[in-house]
């Protein structure tokens, strides 16, 4: 059993690289900083796509292992996984803050505005994180769980591949005040998208490539009905003449009272696939549903509504997206990594935890 185990894992960790060969284009630097010049690089280490060669070669191999599991018991965990990397590096960078249980020192980011009762997928992590353990004892980090999570999740979805950069460290502590400020709420304005990411040191086009992760998962009602479904009495046809002036003017009618009906029967707690077309695949066709007034959170519409100069720019760059997936892919990947570079804590910071949900 245990040479069938070694095997096994050895051919799937070929498997991992050839997929992710497959979803490049062109080799990325071996080190972040080759790629955005280290800046927010808080440890004097640096992340490099071999940090586990020598101490933990199955690492991606076991990861991607309950990835693959995990999306074939549940294809919505896909974009949960992904969700998790986004909201520990927009909280003082990506170091697994998110994960931490509140102790008596202090409130962790679970029970953030941005993710109580929403964040999921923490079970995952634990099994993985306890099977890695044994394999290696505290040598791959939680942040870098998350990171190589986040990856194998788009994989699996029918998206671009790209070479983690490893070598996280994790946090000592979490900041539920700083989770409740950082991370971009789903009924932001473009303005207000664009302060987010620029205070973590991503651009615009960060903003909108990313927001292309949308393209997979599910939100609740409650997330977007106040502003999206307004206006409409509980006696009213759904028809387009009911929406009047209340209605954004990106949106399709049609759609938006398709949402009323679902919301109002079904109650706020409803989930509803971000891309209704395409909804477990991991694609472009996020960008046209925004340009056919099909978007769901009102922070995806803004980026194509409004006739201010942000608003006139963010539409170019989705209307480039919708024509061009490759475009998109590329600038996706790109983005990734450069969100995952965002204050890595390496050297002698920080710690490598036992579990993910606690400090050592």
């Amino acid at each position: 059993m245990e040479t069938y185990k070694v095997a096994f894992s050895s051919v799937l960790m070929m498997l991992v690289r050839v997929v992710v060969m497959m979803g490049l284009v062109i080799r990325m630097p071996t080190t972040i900083e080759a790629c955005f010049g280290g800046g927010g690089n808080s440890g004097g280490g640096s992340l490099r796509v071999d940090a586990y060669q020598s101490s933990c070669p199955d690492a991606e191999a076991i990861i991607f292992s309950w990835v693959v599991r995990a999306v074939s018991d549940d294809p919505r965990m896909a974009a949960s996984l992904l969700r998790l990397h986004f909201h520990d590096c927009f909280v003082n960078g990506c170091d697994a803050s998110v994960l931490l249980d509140d102790t008596e020192m202090f409130v962790g980011e679970k029970t953030a505005a941005p993710n109580a009762n929403s964040l999921r997928g923490f079970d995952v992590i634990d099994s993985i994180k306890s099977e890695l353990e044994s394999v290696c004892p505290q040598t791959v980090s939680c942040a870098d769980i998350l990171a190589i999570l986040a990856r194998d999740s788009v994989l699996l979805s029918g998206g671009p591949g790209w070479e983690v950069q490893l070598g996280r460290r994790d946090s000592l502590t979490a900041s539920k005040a700083a989770a409740n400020n950082n991370i971009p709420g789903p009924n932001s304005d473009v303005a207000t998208l664009v302060t987010k990411f620029q205070d973590v040191g991503l651009t615009l086009n960060d903003m909108i490539a990313l927001s292309g992760a949308h393209t997979i998962g599910k939100a609740k009602c409650s997330t977007f009905s106040s502003s999206l479904i307004q206006g409409i009495g509980s006696g009213g046809d759904g028809g387009g003449d009911s929406f009047g002036s209340d209605a954004p003017p990106a949106l399709n009618l049609d759609f938006l009272s398709s949402l009323q009906h679902l919301c109002l029967e079904s109650g706020n707690a409803t989930l509803v696939s971000l891309d209704l077309m395409t909804p477990a695949t991991f694609d472009n066709q996020y960008y046209i549903n925004l340009i056919s007034g099909e978007g769901l959170l009102p922070s995806d519409n803004a980026l194509v509504a409004g006739g201010n100069a942000a608003s006139v720019i963010t539409r170019e760059i989705v209307e480039g997206y919708a024509n061009d997936p490759f475009i998109f892919f590329q600038d996706f990947k790109t983005s990734m990594l450069k969100m995952g570079s965002l204050k890595p804590l390496t050297g002698n910071n920080g710690q490598i935890r036992r579990n993910c949900r606690s400090i050592n």
